[in-house]
């Protein structure tokens, strides 16, 4: 089968830390792009975060944000697709996160919206102090949310909610937000949830991407690590689970490949493109 189409997750995936790129995996990809084949990142980050990384590794590509909330070209000012959270389910969130007391952010395709004041060890802060103004995250923090709600409106893609010492009251606001039909909620890692408008998805917006450059499904290969990648796991032609994956991730990918910090994208790339 000749591949034409690679979608990478981020975190887990492509990246071997939260910030670095591995050489094997930064080549690989670049063989890759230059054998003609189509390259798009695609995660639950900020669009304004993955295009740094994009940019590490040099090229140019569609960049699926906000885990389908936001895709776009890297280098072109047109976005592809959006899908916002409207006030109603705003307003929803807020209640449950509320109710459950969880340290939430939110976030635009440029903005991280947060009513403390986030930490100089976030990884968006720790990135911003190596880039120019204009291509640094932005932080609307320190603020009230309801107020945010209205500063940004039409513009919140996604919240993401955080428990790390009790993870159950984190399941039960999970399990609360997922009664509502018109929210996506899905986890990005073991002590986090996030919440988009529904039928938004990396799945969803592989799909719409492959129809849009004229690639068929069978044609394209999907790289991730956890629940919200599941979708475009299952979507692709060659769903590929990391070794750093859960089984239940594992289970539903046609091959496991090696893990993120073993530059499990690069072998990956190398046995079924180079």
């Amino acid at each position: 089968m000749k591949y034409k189409l690679i979608c990478l997750d981020m975190d887990g995936t492509l990246l071997s830390s939260p910030s670095t790129i591995s050489e094997e995996n930064r080549n690989a990809v670049l063989q890759a792009y230059n054998k003609g084949i189509k390259i798009a990142i695609t995660t639950g980050r900020l669009f304004t975060s993955a295009k740094y990384y994009a940019d590490l590794i040099g090229i140019k590509v569609p960049i699926v944000a906000s885990n389908g909330a936001y895709v776009r070209e890297k280098d072109r000012e047109e976005v592809i697709y959006k899908s916002s959270l409207n006030d109603d389910q705003l307003r929803r969130i807020y209640e449950v996160i509320k109710k459950y007391d969880l340290l939430t952010y939110f976030n635009t395709h440029d903005t991280l919206i947060s009513e403390s004041v986030v930490g100089e060890s976030h990884g968006y802060k720790v990135n911003n102090k190596e880039l120019p103004e204009e291509r640094r995250i932005k932080f609307d923090e320190g603020t009230d949310f309801k107020e945010a709600f209205k500063r940004h409106e039409g513009e919140i893609l996604k919240a993401i909610c955080v428990e790390e010492a009790d993870i159950d009251r984190l399941m039960k606001a999970k399990a609360e937000l997922r009664q509502y039909k018109d929210l996506e909620v899905v986890s990005s890692w073991t002590n986090n949830f996030e919440v988009m408008n529904a039928g938004t998805s990396k799945g969803n917006a592989v799909k719409n991407l492959a129809e849009m450059l004229g690639i068929k499904q069978e044609e394209i290969i999907c790289i991730g690590d956890s629940e919200n990648d599941l979708s475009m796991i299952r979507y692709a032609g060659l769903g590929i689970a990391m070794g750093n994956a859960p089984d239940e991730i594992k289970k539903e990918a046609d091959y496991v490949t090696d893990t993120n910090v073993n530059s499990g994208v690069a072998k990956a790339i190398e046995k079924f493109v180079l």
